[in-house]
């Protein structure tokens, strides 16, 4: 058994948090940061608060990166985005502060993020966010990612899945 640097996993109970907490975001090393493999999590149960009228949203969040030194790990990860329950933000802003602390963690070559919000009165919203490093090749694909965008293209296709 490999000893990771993780503490949410294994840990035979779950704490879930109770307000926003990026700092229980948890990341592991890459072990071919060499290679440019896609990671996706599809993450069916996300919720959040409306910051004006308190009701809660509700949405499949799509994380797609090509990793770096660094990989996210899942469980952190469901901790993390269940940290939004009580929180109040736009869903514009969730997914651009799930795109930020996600790059911030681990810094990868490559990230979006697609929230599929539950229709509210009539109004579906698909906020998408994306992050490239520097590199040319990555800027690249941050570009024709967002040129070839449209509401549901990197999202719906998966939510099939489920």
């Amino acid at each position: 058994m490999a000893n990771l640097p993780v503490k949410a996993l294994g840990l035979g109970e779950t704490n879930y948090p109770k307000n926003y907490s990026p700092e229980i975001l948890e990341a592991f090393p890459n072990l071919n940061p060499d290679v440019d493999a896609w990671a996706s999590f599809i993450c069916t149960e996300f919720s959040s608060l409306c910051p004006k009228t308190g009701q809660p949203d509700f949405a499949k969040i799509f994380i797609n990166y090509i990793a770096d030194k660094k990989m996210i790990e899942s469980k952190s990860l469901k901790l993390y985005l269940f940290s939004f329950r009580n929180h109040g933000d736009f869903h514009e802003d969730c997914v651009t502060k799930i795109a930020k602390d996600l790059t911030a963690l681990i810094s990868p070559k490559y990230l979006e993020v697609v929230g599929e919000f539950t229709p509210r009165g009539g109004i579906a919203i698909f906020p998408y966010v994306n992050y490239a490093c520097s590199d040319k090749k990555y800027q690249d694909i941050k570009t024709k990612r967002q040129t070839d965008y449209a509401p549901g293209k990197y999202s719906l296709p998966l939510s099939k899945i489920y």
